[in-house]
């Protein structure tokens, strides 16, 4: 039996992030810092994994600068230096009093905005835009790496990760193929 070779295109983003973590599980994050991190994200063909034969001429399934074109510009114009923040944190009412301009720039959190909740947003961020782009790719796996030694990867349906109320409703900024960080 011949096996079928499903191609998995591989794109690794850097971006710099500050967060803080409230709930009271690492005293040391309480206090709001910054990381570099790394996102990689391995994407397959179709949403039903459907196998499609190169063409002997472009041979490409999509072009790489098509593939990952609205994904880096979503994590270099919208991630990248956004502060991370709870949707309880108290700094949320600080900034909308005192600096509603920089609202723009923090990501909301279901809970603490920790490396493996940021992960599940991440992967149905991009679900959203691969949905968008017609299902030609799907999303096999992101990894965030915090750190050089920690990293979160994930696979299947984030969603399905997702604390609290219903995740998969459609109205979360994770779930809209648009730029939005947070749904204030």
């Amino acid at each position: 039996m011949t096996a079928i070779l499903c191609p998995e295109l591989v794109f690794t983003r850097r971006f710099s992030m500050a967060h803080r973590l409230i709930s009271g599980c690492s005293e040391r994050c309480a206090t709001p810092h910054g990381h570099n991190e790394y996102v990689t994200v391995t994407l397959g063909t179709g949403r039903n994994n459907t196998h499609q034969r190169l063409d002997g001429h472009a041979n490409m399934l999509l072009p790489f600068a098509e593939a990952k074109g609205r994904w880096h510009r979503f994590i270099d114009g919208r991630i990248d230096h956004a502060f991370q923040l709870s949707d309880s944190d108290p700094l949320l009412n600080w900034f909308k009093d005192h600096e509603p301009h920089r609202l723009g720039h923090i990501i909301v959190t279901p809970g603490d905005p920790t490396t493996e909740i940021m992960a599940a947003l991440l992967m149905a961020k991009l679900n959203a835009f691969l949905h968008e782009q017609g299902d030609l790719l799907s999303l096999q796996t992101l990894e965030l790496r915090e750190t050089p030694t920690n990293a979160v990867r994930l696979a299947g349906d984030p969603l399905a990760y997702l604390p609290g109320h219903d995740p998969s409703a459609k109205s979360h900024w994770w779930n809209r193929a648009d730029d939005t960080i947070s749904d204030l």
